[in-house]
């Protein structure tokens, strides 16, 4: 899996074989079992991740019900930086829905890291940016649309996560519950089957 992390980060960067090696060395490979949270919420964040295999869902307890906000998937970092850099506490979760495989950094390394390597301190950036334009373009959708329009969409962009995810999860992550999600469904079908 290390060499899947170095395949992915090449299609931005160029690696010698000395930054393979480190990047190797500070982001291990491990292995998460399906319900492990990677964050809690009122823990600080030390570490980020990028999942290469799997699926980690972030939420929010708001009175007593969890509201999921994203799920990350294969070639999604999480970096709950924020949490880490303020010295806050987190006021969501990670959880894995599925078993994950992913790398783990320290994020207290990073800094040095990024002295010695600048490139990372690029890739970073990179990420970043992607991170910052699907949680922008997810969110203008969610505010834009109804319910059957966000399930539509999510059908169309991460088809992946319907036969991935727990229908409950879906439907708490486009605002709605799962008998208003089942009821879209069947609609759709009834749609497709005319």
């Amino acid at each position: 899996m290390e060499n899947e992390l170095i395949e992915y980060i090449s299609q931005f960067i160029s690696l010698d074989d000395e930054e393979a090696k480190v990047l190797a060395e500070h982001n291990p490979v491990r292995t998460f079992k399906k319900g492990t949270n990677l964050l809690r919420e009122g823990e600080i964040a030390d570490k980020c991740w990028f999942v290469l295999k799997g699926c980690v869902r972030q939420y929010h307890i708001i009175d007593g019900s969890e509201k999921t906000t994203f799920f990350y998937t294969e070639n999604q970092s999480i970096a709950p930086t924020s949490s880490y850099e303020k010295q806050i506490p987190s006021d969501y979760y990670l959880s894995c829905v599925e078993d994950t495989i992913a790398s783990v950094a320290d994020l207290g390394t990073i800094p040095e890291m990024f002295k010695k390597y600048p490139k990372f301190e690029s890739l970073t950036l990179i990420f970043m940016e992607q991170d910052n334009s699907q949680t922008k373009d997810s969110f203008a959708t969610f505010k834009t649309s109804s319910p059957e329009d966000r399930y539509l969409h999510l059908l169309e962009t991460r088809p992946d996560l319907l036969n991935r995810v727990p229908q409950h999860h879906i439907a708490s992550y486009i605002g709605i519950t799962p008998e208003s999600l089942s009821r879209i469904r069947k609609r759709i079908s009834e749609k497709a089957s005319d």
